[in-house]
């Protein structure tokens, strides 16, 4: 009993010491730290939405429509006089989501997928990736454009759409990563023991397989947010008048020339929250392995 107690005491000692290892080693690369803040930045600024909004993002003012950024409106206002400002705040809470959960739900069943693949292999390994092969033998974009035409527009199916789109990836990143372990020594051990083929793969092939899983998940958070947002742009996505990014473009479009401003601000929220995730994802990839680093 005291040996078990040690040894799951280790264990946690080591889990805990490796977030360290990769959390000082985010925190020695500075480009990294400054994507990860202004992620931090934007996901309180979209939580505190409704408080650090100055106006609803629906109220609309006609007589102040179409007008440039002012101490009134700092972002300038539409074509309905609605306050871009505070529809930037409140469309980082769609935006930001949908590429969080696309992301989420995509790794989760890729992972579920790629990990059933890697441990049986075989003709169970092959059906899997014929069936991967199929989806990823269609453009990325054409695939979210058919899944949203067929499941219809909204936050939800829009999330569904891209959700489908990232699942083979981390599928075969997985499989991969567990092809190599799994004729290391300590799986040999647990099939030895009688260990079941559910608590082989949970307990010890995913946890020294998925890290760059990690790092692959963070930066198609970026892309997620880029498709959301051209999903939206060409009506397939969230619709108006919600205040997601992508609408917002589509919206402001037809009035680049006169109001540019209406393009402007939506566009850098997109390219600011891409290019901090893609700073972060950097980094998190030389973190969690300092031989990629060059």
């Amino acid at each position: 009993m005291a040996e078990a107690i040690a040894a799951t005491k280790t264990t946690k000692i080591k889990k805990q010491s490796e977030f360290v290892r990769v959390f000082k080693e985010l925190a020695k690369n500075k480009t990294a730290m400054l994507g990860l803040i202004i992620l931090i930045i934007e996901v309180i600024l979209a939580i505190l939405a409704p408080v650090i909004a100055p106006y609803d993002y629906t109220a609309m003012d006609i007589v102040a429509a179409q007008q440039g950024p002012t101490m009134a409106h700092w972002f300038g206002t539409d074509e309905l006089g609605r306050d871009i400002f505070s529809r930037v705040l409140y469309g980082a809470r769609y935006s930001i989501s949908m590429g969080v959960l696309a992301v989420i739900i995509s790794t989760t069943i890729g992972m579920t997928i790629g990990s059933i693949a890697g441990y049986f292999g075989g003709w169970v390994d092959n059906l899997i990736m014929r069936l991967l092969d199929i989806i990823q033998s269609l453009p990325a974009m054409l695939l979210s454009i058919v899944l949203s035409a067929v499941l219809g527009p909204g936050y939800f199916n829009t999330i569904l759409a891209l959700s489908v789109n990232g699942m083979p990836a981390s599928a075969r990143m997985l499989r991969a990563q567990m092809m190599k372990v799994r004729g290391n020594e300590y799986i040999e051990a647990a099939q030895s023991i009688n260990c079941s083929k559910f608590r082989i793969i949970v307990r010890h092939m995913i946890p020294n397989s998925f890290s760059p899983n990690i790092v692959q998940a963070t930066m198609a958070i970026a892309h997620m947010i880029v498709m959301a947002a051209s999903l939206s742009f060409i009506g397939l996505g969230v619709q108006p008048p919600t205040p997601e990014w992508g609408a917002m473009l589509t919206g402001a479009r037809q009035f680049i020339r006169q109001c540019p401003h209406m393009v402007i601000f939506p566009g850098l929220a997109i390219a600011v929250t891409v290019l901090a995730v893609n700073l972060m994802g950097d980094g998190l990839r030389d973190a969690l392995d300092p031989k990629l680093k060059h």
